[in-house]
């Protein structure tokens, strides 16, 4: 049984979709890219005339291009990996290696997102992401998410970041791949047995060292209005004592409980992430719209010592609202469009 509790063959199904999928949309965009890109500029250009648009297709088509290339580089790179390192025998060098590919993957395409949307980046309180060990609590806004602590604290800061994830996204095949050979976690949110999922997700917080970490999203999901509503109503019939402390939150989702506390069974420190701007690639239909064109994303960290962290579940989860009542207060400071007003 693999390690994130899949069966080899189902593993194996999906990727006998996904890579075949994957191989086929590189070679149909690029080889038609030149006809796509006169059909976009034009298309563009009828909705500038309009005042909308701020040529986003253009750079979405680019974009796309771009994401399809860095996918096919990292599978290529990882079979070269698994040769070299005896069939994943070696595994120190495999690890270490897939972590370079890693950072360069995410690196990449989050330079490509700044490129062609135009966007700015200001990072506050960095000094507080190292060292090791640490839990990562970061909010979730978007699709672009998992790329800042690899470009942030990866990549800046040289931690390894054991991820807590969807089982949704394995249907990206260079995700799926390289992070099957990382010690993650994919959370199959629609599994009966919840405390099997719990207890996966406390496993990546044994062993730490001081270039390790463990992030976890504690919404779970991207923040929408919606959503926000949703997650209250569910609170409202399992955790009435908690309702009001969601309410107040404006600009996240109410965090959940269970992953958290499993992690800070660790005993570590833990750091905060919170951040806006991203926002604009929380769905396609947005960026297409031009969300994301010309906006600066803004990131701030700062860390909770252990020995400030109480002990006991329902202290902890005093404690975490708190943290996310920090986060909300900051993201709502920060971001362009206006909270709305607390109840």
């Amino acid at each position: 049984m693999p390690p994130d509790g899949e069966t080899r063959g189902e593993r194996l199904s999906r990727r006998l979709r996904t890579v075949p999928a994957l191989l086929a949309g590189f070679i149909l965009v690029t080889a038609f890219l030149p006809l796509l890109l006169v059909a976009m500029v034009g298309y563009d250009g009828v909705r500038a005339m309009r005042g909308r648009g701020r040529f986003s297709a253009v750079r979405l088509l680019l974009f796309g291009w771009v994401y399809l290339w860095v996918e096919m580089i990292g599978l290529g790179a990882m079979l070269l990996f698994w040769l070299v390192s005896g069939f994943g025998r070696a595994r120190r060098l495999y690890l270490t290696l897939t972590y370079a590919l890693q950072g360069w993957w995410a690196c990449a395409l989050f330079r490509a997102v700044r490129v062609l949307f135009r966007v700015g980046l200001e990072v506050e309180g960095e000094e507080a992401v190292a060292p090791g060990p640490m839990v990562l609590m970061m909010r979730h806004a978007s699709l672009a998410d998992t790329l800042l602590p690899t470009v942030l604290v990866l990549r800046g800061h040289k931690i390894r970041l054991r991820y807590v994830l969807k089982r949704e996204l394995l249907w990206d095949p260079a995700l799926d791949v390289a992070g099957n050979v990382l010690p993650n976690y994919f959370v199959d949110r629609r599994s009966t047995d919840a405390a099997a999922e719990v207890e996966r997700v406390r496993e990546l917080g044994v062993d730490l060292g001081e270039r390790d970490g463990v992030l976890i999203y504690p919404e779970g999901t991207r923040f929408s209005e919606e959503k926000r509503e949703r997650v209250i109503e569910l609170l409202r019939s399992r955790f009435p004592q908690l309702v009001e402390r969601a309410e107040a939150l404006r600009g996240v989702l109410a965090p959940r409980q269970a992953g958290v506390l499993a992690l800070l069974e660790a005993g570590t420190d833990v750091v905060v992430c919170a951040h806006v701007g991203l926002d604009g690639l929380s769905h396609v239909k947005r960026v297409w719209r031009g969300g994301l064109v010309g906006v600066t994303i803004k990131v701030a960290f700062w860390r909770i010592p252990a020995v400030e962290i109480p002990t006991g579940d329902e202290a902890r989860i005093d404690w975490l609202f708190a943290q996310w009542r920090r986060v909300d207060d900051w993201v709502c400071a920060h971001r362009t469009e206006p909270c709305p007003e607390e109840p």
